[in-house]
């Protein structure tokens, strides 16, 4: 039995990993003004970046994939001979990708298409999806992987200090109110995500007070994976070597530095830095 792994561009992984760990991602498009680019496909994060930071930049904004796409990705995956799929998406609170995984999965009745709800966001998702890469090459299928990525949720956890609560803002992630009296009173906030939802977990006076926070958070506990977060500017070495610093216990299988991609840095903004924890639930 031959298990392919579907995810989204939510996800934030590198084509380096979808690569190594053979995923095949659904893109997203993000748009500035008119002019539309799958994410990462036709705007890599460099490009994003440096559009996003130009003046006079309209605000982007972005739209999930169709249900066609994902019909066409999966057509192509039973053709080159998989003979179940498990589709690992951004949680549906987040983003309709899902729903559109769902229901190209609907378009074919005959064929196994099993979808996960990370309830998560960014490398949250992309945790999940090597875990089910994983587990198909040892030759689980789709129902055990599954299974296993449902229990697998309940250990992860993402936390990312920003500049500003105005790109979730215009995004729509929180309320407006919140958003105002962020700015007036010049808050650093700092957002995790639970159970699929953004919330503004703790909110910090200056800069450096939030990034102590953030650290203090990300290393409160041992981890088996961690996935270092950062958008330009911030030096992603310095930011993961203080993180390892911190960490109690041994250190993680697996540690990974992600740039913040056009998909996640549409509503965080310059600046942001975090991580996702992965530990056993």
């Amino acid at each position: 039995m031959t298990v392919a792994i579907v995810t989204d561009s939510c996800c934030e992984m590198t084509p380096e990993q979808l690569r190594e760990y053979d995923i095949v991602q659904v893109p997203l498009t993000v748009f500035f003004g008119e002019t539309g680019a799958l994410s990462p496909d036709e705007i890599p994060p460099d490009e994003f970046w440096r559009k996003l930071t130009a003046p006079d930049a309209p605000f982007p904004h972005t739209a999930a994939p169709s249900a066609g796409q994902f019909k066409l990705a999966y057509e192509k995956l039973f053709a080159a001979g998989a003979d179940e799929i498990v589709y690992v998406g951004m949680s549906e609170t987040l983003s309709t990708s899902i729903n559109s995984g769902r229901m190209a999965a609907q378009m074919m009745p005959e064929r196994t298409i099993l979808t996960v709800d990370s309830r998560s966001a960014c490398m949250g998702i992309g945790t999940l999806a090597i875990r089910a890469s994983r587990m198909a090459r040892s030759g689980s299928s789709a129902h055990d992987i599954v299974e296993t990525l449902e229990r697998a949720k309940a250990g992860i956890d993402v936390y990312v200090g920003l500049e500003t609560l105005e790109y979730l803002r215009k995004g729509g992630r929180i309320s407006s109110a919140k958003a105002v009296i962020g700015g007036l009173l010049s808050i650093k906030p700092i957002i995790r995500v639970i159970d699929g939802e953004v919330i503004v977990h703790e909110q910090a006076r200056t800069r450096a007070k939030a990034t102590e926070r953030v650290l203090e958070l990300l290393t409160e506990k041992p981890l088996t994976a961690l996935h270092v977060l950062y958008a330009p500017p911030v030096d992603a070495d310095a930011w993961r070597d203080a993180i390892l610093a911190r960490l109690p216990g041994p250190p993680p299988q697996l540690v990974t530095t992600q740039i913040i991609g056009p998909v996640i840095g549409t509503h965080v903004g310059p600046g942001a830095y975090g991580a996702v924890l992965v530990r056993e639930p």
